[in-house]
């Protein structure tokens, strides 16, 4: 069974209903498009942050990132440097793994390189947009050719953290694809957004 009824009757997909924090990120987030480039590179770090753990984690802790990395804006962290990685290696409000904060703050840099290059991140992501007929059944994936294309070209360019499975859960997430599951109530509000 892909679905759960949520406390209001509705049918949502099944991991709304694994936390009491998932069911509001389910249906005001999850698989609606998003164009703003700060969201955009928040989400592709968090997940990164998650590789290895749950997003659970990463949801609870999320407005500490925020505060921790100048709320996303990439051209503030790009300037981030040893004293900041220290800093943040000592944060308990974040993910302590100082292989992922490097990253972060590499990707920031990268972020900047890439929209002198395509205008905006959102032009960027979006141009990896699949076709619907790659995912031929919601949730049933880890990762897609888009995911592996995206993450390959991300590598290219000096990106870290983004491998397939990374780059495929923040296509899901940003809407790039409509994961959510048949018969689930926001699938065809998440459809209506795009």
């Amino acid at each position: 069974m892909t679905l759960y009824t949520a406390p209001d009757g509705q049918p949502r997909c099944r991991w709304a209903g694994s936390a009491p924090e998932f069911l509001d990120y389910h249906d005001r987030e999850w698989g609606f498009p998003v164009h703003d480039d700060i969201r955009l590179f928040e989400k592709i770090c968090l997940e990164g942050f998650q590789s290895g753990l749950s997003w659970r984690t990463i949801l609870a802790k999320r407005e500490n990132f925020r505060a921790a990395f100048a709320g996303f804006d990439f051209h503030k962290v790009a300037q981030f440097g040893p004293m900041d990685v220290e800093r943040l290696v000592t944060d308990a409000g974040i993910i302590r793994h100082r292989g992922k904060i490097a990253a972060t703050i590499n990707n920031a840099a990268r972020a900047i390189e890439l929209i002198k290059e395509t205008g905006t991140l959102a032009a960027y992501f979006w141009s990896f947009e699949p076709d619907p007929s790659e995912i031929p059944e919601p949730q049933t994936l880890t990762t897609s050719p888009a995911a592996i294309a995206l993450s390959k070209d991300l590598k290219k360019r000096g990106w870290k953290f983004v491998g397939p499975t990374t780059c495929f859960a923040f296509m899901q997430a940003m809407g790039l694809i409509n994961d959510h599951a048949i018969g689930c109530v926001i699938r065809e509000r998440a459809a209506a957004a795009r």
